[in-house]
C-alpha cells in the first residue's frame, strides 16, 4: 500500500495504520479529533482502540484481538529527556484482560515520523510475515518469511537485508519476538534500535533492545505469525519539526529538565552509571526488608551488594558511549555489558546484554537465592533472545523452587530437573525448556502462574490424595494472573493496594510505584495512602499516554520540590511543572500539571470497564493479593522478623510488645495477618469510593458520564455497567 507523508502537528499525525493479516488489507484511517483530544495517545488511545475492536467474548487468541502499538504526542522529541516510550496494547493471553506494556527504543518515535499515531494489527497470517513501513518510499508492505526461533537471529537478518538495500542503520527500528513467545502466554516484544555511540571491536555502533515485557503482547504478536515489524524513516526536519504550538517553550522546558538530571543524578541514584539496578541496595536495607528473597519469603540479605547497581557499574557495565534509549536523554540509564554464555546452543559465545534493570536483577538474583551478576545477565539475554518476559519467567521459577523446597514436587515431576534455591544450572536449563515447551512442567509454567498452581496441586494430589491448592495459593505471587514485580510489600500498605486494585493489568508497578515513597514516610496516614493510589497513577499512567519515560521524573528528585509547601513533595512537583511546560508548549494549552494528569482518570476508568466486561460481578474479588504479599505465611517466617512483627501487632492491638509474650507464634501470626488483611480491605474500599466505583469495584454510570467516558463506550459495555450497578 502506498501512503503520502504527513507533517506532525502539535505532536500528532492524526491517522492510524490498520492492517488485517487474514485478508492482507492495509488502510490508513484518520484519527477522529474527538477521540484524539479525549484519549490523548499511548496507553489511553490503545485502550480505546482495543475496546472498539473486541467484545466481552473475545479471547486473546482470536483473530479480532488487535495488537496495537501507540505512541504519544510528547514522544519522539529529543529536545526533552526521556521521550522514547510507546505502548503495546492487546488482550493478554496470560490474564485474559487487557494487557498493556510500555517500551523504549526508537520504534514509537519512528512510527510517528512515518506518519502514524498508532499501528493496529488484526487477523492472523497464514505463514510468517514481516510488516515493513517504508517512510522513504511511502509504502507499507507485508512479506512472507520463514519464522525464526531467536530474536537476535531475526535482528541479524533484518539488519543485513536492509543495509544491503541501502538503508542506514540509524534510520531503522524494528520489533521482534521469538520461540518462547510461541510456547508461553507471556512473550515479550523486543524493540531494536541502533546505538551509534557504543564501541564494538574497534568500531562504533551496536543494535540494542528494550522490551514490552509484561502481559504477553509478544505472544499475541507470535500468534499472529508476525516475525518483525520494521520502520524505515528519516527524522523530521525544519525550524519546528514536531509542529509545536510554541517550539521555543518546548525547548526551554527540555533544557530545564536536562539541567536537573545533569546536576542531580550524579549526586543521588547515579543511574547514568548503575542503571535501575541501584535500587537493590535500598530495598534490601534492614529497616525496609523489601527486596524479595527466595520467592518473597524474606526481604534483606547481606549478599545484595553482589547483584546491586554498584557491582554492575564497577565490573560489568560498558560505560563508553551514550546510554540513553533515545537521543536527548541525558539520564543515560540504559546500561549493558558483555557476558559469556554458559548454557544452551550459544554456550561459549560472548554476547552483549542490555540490562539488567532492577526487576530482572531482583527476579533472577535475590528471589531465586542467586547472588551472581553474570548469571543474571545471561538469564536476561536468553529471555530477550527467546522473547519471554523476565519478570514472569523469574517469578514462575521462584514459585517452583519453593514447591520443591516444601516437597510438593519431586524429581519425577521435573523430569529429571530439580529447581532449588541458588542453583544457577537448573534455572538456566529450565529457561531453555520453558522457551521450547519441552516438558510437562515447562508447558504448565508457560501457561502462567495460575495454571502452574493448578498443575502443582494436581500432581501432588495424584501422588498423595491431599488437596494443597489453598496452601500453595498463599505463595503463588500474582494478582489477576500477572506475577508480581519484585517488591516485597509487607511494610508498604500503599504498595499492597497498588498491586491489588490500582494496577488493573495485575501485579505490576507501572500504575502506582509507591513503595519507595511509602518506606520513606511520604504517606503517614491511612488517608494519605488512599490519596496516593489516586494521584500517582494519574501521573505514571499519564506519562504512558504522553509517550514519555517516568525515570527523569520519579528517580531524579528536583531540589526545588523540597521547598514546596501544602503539597506532596515526593511526587516531585517542581519537575511536574516542567512536564506541564513541555505539554502546553507542544499542544498549545495552558493547564497545570494536576489538570493535565487528571485526564488519566479517563483511561483508568476505561481499563476498569474492560476488566468488568471480563470479570462481571466478580470484578472486586480479583482485586486482591496472595497472603505472602501481606505478611508471614508460616510461623518460621514470622520469627525471622519477630521484633518488627511483634511491635506491629502490639500497636494494632493497643498493647506493648511485652504484653504479647504469653502468646504462641502461631496465635500472633494469625492475629497479625487478620489485622493486616482487614486494613488492606479497608484501603481498597476507600479507593473504590474515591474513584466513584461501587463496592464491587465497578464504575458507576454517573462517574463515567461525569468524566465524559460514557459516550465513548460501546452499547454493550454501557448495558453491562448499568446491569451490574442497578
Amino acid at each position: 500500500m502506498d501512503f503520502a507523508s504527513r507533517p506532525i502537528q502539535r505532536g500528532y499525525t492524526n491517522r492510524i495504520l490498520s492492517i488485517d493479516l487474514t485478508s492482507g488489507t492495509i488502510t490508513v484511517p484518520e484519527l477522529d479529533m474527538h477521540v484524539r483530544d479525549y484519549f490523548l495517545g499511548g496507553r489511553s488511545l490503545g485502550l480505546y482502540l482495543l475496546h472498539q475492536a473486541i467484545t466481552p467474548r473475545t479471547k486473546a487468541s482470536d483473530p479480532e484481538n488487535p495488537l496495537i502499538i501507540a505512541n504519544g504526542p510528547l514522544g519522539g522529541i529529543p529536545q526533552f529527556p526521556g521521550t522514547a516510550k510507546a505502548m503495546a496494547v492487546s488482550l493478554s493471553p496470560l490474564t485474559g484482560i487487557p494487557g498493556v506494556s510500555n517500551f523504549g527504543g526508537y520504534f514509537g518515535a519512528y512510527l510517528k515520523y512515518a506518519g502514524f499515531d498508532a499501528l493496529q494489527v488484526t487477523g492472523k497470517a497464514s505463514c510468517g510475515v514481516i510488516i515493513i513501513i517504508d517512510g522513504y518510499k511511502g509504502k507499507v508492505m507485508l512479506e512472507d518469511v520463514p519464522l525464526d526461533a531467536e530474536a537476535f537471529s531475526i535482528e541479524k537478518d533484518i539488519v543485513e537485508r536492509f543495509t544491503t538495500a541501502g538503508y542506514d542503520k540509524r534510520r531503522m527500528a524494528f520489533l521482534s519476538t521469538g520461540l518462547g513467545a510461541a510456547n508461553t502466554t507471556y512473550g515479550c516484544i523486543n524493540s531494536h534500535y541502533f546505538d551509534v555511540t557504543k564501541p564494538v571491536d574497534g568500531h562504533r555502533g551496536l543494535f540494542r533492545v528494550k522490551q514490552a515485557g509484561r502481559t504477553g503482547t509478544g505472544s499475541v504478536m507470535s500468534d499472529k505469525r508476525i516475525q518483525s515489524i520494521v520502520i524505515l524513516v528519516e527524522n523530521p526536519r525544519g525550524n519546528n519539526p514536531y509542529g509545536a504550538a510554541d517550539w521555543e517553550r518546548v525547548k526551554r522546558a527540555g533544557t530545564k529538565l536536562q539541567k536537573v538530571v545533569r546536576e542531580v543524578d550524579p549526586q543521588s541514584l547515579r543511574m547514568h552509571r548503575k542503571g535501575s539496578a541501584g535500587l537493590i541496595s535500598f530495598m534490601s536495607k534492614d529497616e525496609y526488608q523489601s527486596l524479595p528473597i527466595c520467592n518473597f519469603q524474606t526481604g534483606s540479605d547481606a549478599r545484595a551488594g553482589l547483584i546491586c547497581g554498584k557491582y554492575y557499574e564497577q565490573h560489568l557495565f560498558e560505560h563508553r558511549g551514550m546510554d540513553g534509549c533515545f537521543p536527548g536523554c541525558n539520564l543515560q540509564c540504559t546500561k549493558g555489558g558483555w557476558v559469556a554464555i554458559t548454557s544452551g546452543p550459544h554456550a561459549g559465545r560472548k554476547v552483549w546484554v542490555d540490562g539488567p534493570e532492577y526487576e530482572t536483577a531482583a527476579g533472577f538474583g535475590s528471589n531465586l537465592g542467586i547472588w551472581n551478576a553474570e548469571f543474571i545477565m545471561e538469564a536476561n539475554w536468553h529471555c530477550d533472545n527467546y522473547g519471554i518476559d523476565t519478570i514472569t519467567t523469574a517469578g514462575g521459577i521462584a514459585f517452583l523452587m519453593e514447591c520443591f523446597q516444601r516437597g510438593l514436587l519431586t524429581e519425577q515431576d521435573g523430569e529429571g530437573l530439580v529447581l532449588s534455591w541458588g542453583d544457577q544450572t537448573s534455572a538456566l536449563e529450565f529457561i531453555h525448556r520453558l522457551a521450547s515447551g519441552k516438558t510437562a512442567m515447562a508447558q504448565a509454567a508457560g501457561k502462567g502462574i495460575r495454571e502452574l498452581t493448578d498443575w502443582v496441586a494436581r500432581r501432588y494430589k495424584d501422588r498423595t490424595g491431599r488437596d494443597i491448592r489453598h496452601e500453595i495459593e498463599k505463595f503463588a505471587m500474582h494478582a489477576k494472573g500477572l506475577p508480581f514485580s519484585f517488591y516485597r510489600t509487607h511494610r508498604s500498605l500503599s504498595m499492597q493496594g497498588s498491586y491489588a486494585a490500582a494496577s488493573d493489568i495485575g501485579a505490576h508497578h507501572a500504575a502506582a510505584w509507591l513503595i519507595k515513597a511509602d518506606l520513606l514516610g511520604a504517606f503517614p496516614s491511612f488517608e494519605s495512602k488512599a490519596r496516593a493510589l489516586i494521584n500517582y497513577p494519574r501521573v505514571r499512567l499519564g506519562n504512558d499516554n504522553m509517550g514519555v519515560c517516568k525515570l527523569p521524573w520519579v528517580d531524579v528528585f528536583n531540589p526545588e520540590s523540597a521547598t514546596r509547601t501544602d503539597t506532596d513533595i515526593y511526587i516531585n512537583p517542581a519537575s511536574q511543572e516542567i512536564y506541564a511546560e513541555f505539554y502546553n508548549g507542544l499542544l498549545g494549552s495552558e493547564l497545570t500539571w494536576e489538570e493535565i494528569f487528571a485526564q488519566t482518570d479517563r483511561d483508568i476508568n476505561l481499563q476498569r470497564v474492560l476488566n468488568v466486561l471480563h470479570y462481571g460481578p466478580d470484578t472486586g474479588r480479583y482485586d486482591w493479593i496472595p497472603e505472602r504479599a501481606i505478611g508471614p505465611t508460616d510461623d518460621a517466617l514470622y520469627e525471622t522478623e519477630a521484633e518488627y512483627n511483634n511491635r506491629d501487632l502490639a500497636a494494632r492491638m493497643g498493647k506493648t510488645p511485652e504484653e504479647l509474650n504469653g502468646m504462641t507464634t502461631g496465635r500472633k501470626r494469625g492475629l497479625l495477618m487478620e489485622l493486616r488483611k482487614e486494613e488492606l480491605r479497608k484501603l481498597i474500599d476507600l479507593y473504590y469510593k474515591e474513584r466513584g466505583w461501587n463496592s464491587c469495584g465497578i464504575p458507576m454510570p454517573e462517574t463515567l458520564k461525569e468524566l465524559g467516558l460514557w459516550d465513548f463506550l460501546t452499547d454493550e459495555a454501557r448495558s453491562v455497567i448499568v446491569g451490574l450497578t442497578s
